[in-house]
């Protein structure tokens, strides 16, 4: 029983889906009639197993039904960044081959750019609005068979990093030669660490074009468990919903828990969170005094993982794992790790010993059309790399330090910003911190902090006094900031990713940024 094809049959008027601001409601029979009508659709388009489609589209009730027309049509399917730019969104449509493109009415600028730019889709459909020369999804799909297509297969997702270092890196893996609804190696994974069932009730804060919401999401779907889906994340909303529908299950960035401690008292305590039995975060390192609060807060219900897109390794804690090994992102799960140092060499256990983080005796991949990314990310021995920085200790947890892009060099000593960053945003004065290198005449870089204040008032010269006095009372002088920008808004990515080399970029015109 793993995929909705089945609940729709033993359990058809069970909820799939819940939209958390409207209300509105999908049964599981209803996902599976309009994903069925929407692999006919895409059968008439002429799309046959192999090919690709490209979704722009905000968190709306239409976004898994078509994610699973792809699933069992045999088709690949991109969900792309609704930040992204025009020639960003173009660049990702034209890469993966996508043959039909579908769009969010409210994202209509760029959808009209990207007609122009792509004119030799075969179609291109939009949800929740008109869009001059896209055909309306419902009226396309409207009138399909509601029965499955008679050639189902296993397709998958196609998905590309999200490009805070560079341009977006697409990550294909091969089809799987395998029945529509086999099941797949995560639906093992998040039953066996997380207990993901068919009695699940997952809350769904980020944006499903990211990796871990679309995959989650779907998989508990497979499950035969409830999906609410918040359109955009609210601290307050999200405690709210966990209350209203006793949500057991749900995934977080730690960015959303430090928004959830800039609350008042009264409004994080206003609602009854006792339903929660697992709180999974990923996608960026959690500042330790953060994750202290919130297993304080919640309970040990707090589960943490460290993997990408690229699903080369997968790394996990518990919260009792993590309070006895305080930073760790846990131990292997999937794949061995390898820490290497500059020269190539494995380095032991240590906190001293930190270097680039690798897999062993783990699945392996590609970055689509790009053979050079694809061997940057290999060791001689076959091991693959995310990009990041970390040290293991005696007992085999793994803790990040930071990305190896983002290493500042100064005066030829390497500082990573993340310690610096996790400070910063604990400071109460400050919504967001980023931490980058920007040049220096003498040392060739010299650390930064970019801060976003709570209250833009405090964007004064005597507040950027305070924060490097409050960086050099607690950390070590060389790691400080030699200066402090204030910024209305950082540009950090709703999956809790920051675009750092946005933030580069302002202070490197004009020379050779080896950092981005």
């Amino acid at each position: 029983m793993t995929h909705p094809a089945h609940h729709a049959r033993t359990t058809p008027d069970a909820p799939a889906i819940i939209m958390a601001r409207t209300g509105e409601t999908i049964s599981f029979r209803q996902l599976e009639e309009r994903s069925n009508q929407a692999a006919h659709l895409f059968r008439a388009l002429g799309l046959q197993r192999g090919d690709a489609i490209a979704l722009f589209l905000e968190n709306g009730p239409h976004f898994h039904e078509i994610c699973f027309a792809a699933q069992r049509a045999g088709l690949f399917f991109t969900a792309m960044s609704t930040r992204l730019s025009v020639s960003e969104a173009d660049y990702i449509v034209r890469d993966s081959g996508a043959k039909a493109l579908i769009v969010s009415a409210p994202l209509r600028d760029v959808a009209l750019a990207l007609r122009e730019k792509s004119p030799n889709l075969r179609a291109y459909f939009t949800v929740g609005g008109e869009v001059p020369g896209f055909e309306s999804w419902l009226d396309a799909t409207r009138g399909k068979p509601t029965s499955p297509v008679a050639d189902q297969s296993t397709g998958r997702d196609m998905l590309y990093s999200s490009g805070t270092t560079g341009r977006p890196k697409g990550i294909k893996a091969e089809l799987l030669d395998e029945a529509f609804d086999a099941p797949s190696r995560l639906m093992q994974t998040t039953a066996t660490l997380y207990k993901f069932d068919n009695k699940t009730r997952y809350l769904s804060p980020a944006p499903l074009y990211h990796a871990a919401p679309l995959r989650f999401t779907m998989t508990v779907l497979r499950l035969g468990g409830t999906v609410v889906i918040m359109e955009k994340f609210d601290p307050i909303e999200a405690l709210a919903l966990i209350e209203r529908y006793r949500i057991t299950h749900s995934q977080w960035v730690p960015s959303m828990f430090v928004r959830m401690f800039k609350l008042t008292d009264a409004q994080r305590n206003a609602h009854d969170l006792s339903s929660l039995q697992c709180a999974i975060h990923a996608a960026a390192p959690c500042p330790t005094q953060v994750k202290e609060r919130m297993v304080a807060w919640w309970g040990p219900v707090l589960y943490e993982y460290y993997a990408g897109t690229e699903g080369n390794g997968l790394v996990a804690c518990t919260s009792d794992e993590w309070l006895a090994h305080k930073g760790t992102v846990g131990r292997a799960i999937m794949g061995d790790i390898r820490i290497v140092d500059e020269t190539g060499k494995a380095l032991p256990p240590g906190v001293d010993n930190v270097g680039t983080i690798y897999f062993a005796n783990a699945p392996s991949f590609e970055y689509h059309n790009d053979p050079e990314r694809t061997a940057g990310a290999r060791s001689p021995e076959g091991w693959s790399t995310l990009g990041d920085v970390g040290y293991v200790d005696a007992d085999g947890f793994l803790y990040l330090t930071d990305r190896k892009a983002h290493m500042i060099i100064s005066g030829g000593v390497n500082i990573y910003p993340q310690e610096v960053e996790d400070l910063l945003i604990t400071h109460p004065r400050i919504a967001d911190a980023a931490v980058i290198g920007v040049p220096n005449e003498d040392f060739g870089e010299e650390v930064k902090a970019v801060v976003q204040p709570l209250d833009w008032a405090s964007a004064t010269p005597e507040f950027a006094a305070e924060l490097m006095e409050f960086c050099r009372t607690n950390i070590s002088h060389v790691k400080c900031p030699r200066s402090v920008d204030f910024e209305r808004e950082l540009p950090r990515h709703p999956t809790g990713k920051l675009y750092k080399r946005l933030l580069r970029d302002k202070y490197w015109q004009g020379r050779a940024n080896k950092l981005v």
